[in-house]
């Protein structure tokens, strides 16, 4: 059954039927679909204009539909439209003409909106649930290895000593903003379009707050063409995810860094692994990179909601029933993105020592030589010239700074004393450093 076609002299074309069908797609939307339609039935009753006996049985038979669908005695499949026809048709074939009045003061365009409103507030909580749950991941596996040391990078060089702890929670502030970017994206959509019917509202006096209020929004929207036509909230919201898998992704680069032979600062556990059907000896870090390469999927479909509202006129147009696919499977590919690095993460391995090693051959205390010398007097700028030359120096004699003999460092200047070395020493470094800035 089709909603609409009493106004048309053919029927439509199989191909053009195939075409405009979005069941396929937008069958996921069933629950928020029953949902709506049973609060936009306590408010028609409310009302006067369906009697008490017609919301009950509305009622009763939309949660059986729903319990039918979830107990997969009813397959969302067959020859209809969308979601929306084909619970309504489902109604019908049980309450007939009592099913028919399901659709008084409403149109496909706020009741599609709604849903889809319903629909993203949901995985927008639950993206948030999983971002928590990364960061307390993060957080344990930081405090598990608090005191261990690594060379913090510029350039993919070697820079200055910091704890994995520290570089652990570098991420933890970027999801932290992240949860605030989805917090701040439900504040902002959180206003119920039901009621703003196909673009001008109704002739019926009807109560848009009581439905507000019955679907957990925070009030309605104010115009009517917006409310049906705004989709601003799936491309604010798809993205933040974008960011998300921005964060997601430069943590699996690290990863996949860490855990290769050259530099051996952890090992990625089997469980997240795969070998190679050729080369026995491999072990790839495919998690990582299939993460790092499903952030692709996401911004491809922020870019696919931005071209199609691009241009479009007021109010609604069929572009924005493509909408919905970039949009699920944008969701689906974050929420699985941040399962399966929370899991990865506990699972890792830790090389101290390799991390350790790491730190004092490179040089990681030449910036703190240049302070030394700076609270003994010396101009910054000469400083930083005069330690550059003892790296010189340590590199033409495979030394570390540390190792040079307080005679050698007064070939460059007399500032130099036996304080020297407790200055530059890495721990002291972290203790006057980062580390109380971690509590």
């Amino acid at each position: 059954m089709k909603l609409w076609g009493s106004r048309f002299t053919s029927v439509e074309s199989k191909l053009m039927e195939d075409f405009n069908s979005s069941l396929g797609i937008d069958k996921i939307l069933y629950e928020q679909d029953i949902k709506g339609s049973i609060a936009h039935v306590q408010m028609l009753s409310k009302c006067g204009i369906l009697s008490k006996e017609e919301e009950h049985l509305l009622i009763k038979s939309l949660k059986e539909i729903q319990e039918e669908i979830e107990n997969e005695n009813l397959i969302i499949e067959g020859n209809y439209e969308d979601i929306h026809s084909f619970i309504e048709t489902k109604l019908v074939g049980i309450l007939g003409d009592t099913g028919k009045k399901l659709h008084t003061a409403r149109s496909r365009n706020d009741q599609v909106a709604v849903d889809m409103k319903l629909y993203a507030k949901l995985k927008v909580k639950e993206s948030i649930y999983d971002l928590e749950q990364l960061i307390n991941v993060l957080k344990e596996l930081g405090e598990k290895n608090e005191d261990v040391i690594m060379p913090g990078y510029t350039h993919l060089q070697r820079a200055q000593v910091v704890t994995f702890k520290y570089h652990l929670l570098a991420y933890v502030s970027m999801f932290e903003r992240d949860i605030k970017r989805l917090e701040n994206a439900i504040k902002i959509f959180n206003e119920s379009p039901l009621g703003c019917c196909a673009l001008a509202g109704t002739t019926y006096s009807i109560d848009r707050k009581f439905t507000a209020k019955k679907l957990g929004f925070s009030g309605c929207v104010d115009n009517f063409l917006d409310g049906v036509s705004d989709r601003d909230y799936l491309i604010e919201i798809v993205s933040a995810f974008s960011i998300i898998m921005i964060h997601l992704s430069r943590l699996c680069e690290e990863l996949i860094l860490w855990n290769s032979n050259e530099f051996d600062f952890i090992e990625i556990s089997d469980m997240f692994a795969t070998g190679s059907s050729i080369m026995p000896q491999k072990k790839n870090p495919d998690a990582a990179e299939l993460i790092r390469g499903k952030t692709g999927r996401v911004y491809g479909s922020l870019i696919s909601l931005l071209t199609i509202m691009k241009a479009l006129p007021l109010a609604y147009n069929k572009d924005m029933q493509e909408d919905k696919e970039p949009f699920f499977d944008s969701v689906k590919t974050v929420q699985s993105s941040l399962k399966i690095m929370a899991e990865m993460l506990k699972s890792l391995e830790i090389n101290k020592n390799k991390m350790k090693k790491a730190v004092k051959t490179g040089f990681l205390n030449a910036t703190e030589v240049v302070d030394y010398l700076v609270l003994k007097g010396m101009p910054f700028r000469e400083a930083h010239g005069l330690v550059g030359s003892v790296v010189l120096y340590c590199e033409e004699k495979n030394k570390t700074i540390e190792e040079l003999k307080l005679n050698e460092l007064n070939q460059f200047s007399d500032l130099f004393d036996k304080s020297i070395y407790d200055y530059i020493k890495y721990e002291n470094s972290l203790k006057k450093g980062i580390k109380k800035e971690m509590k």
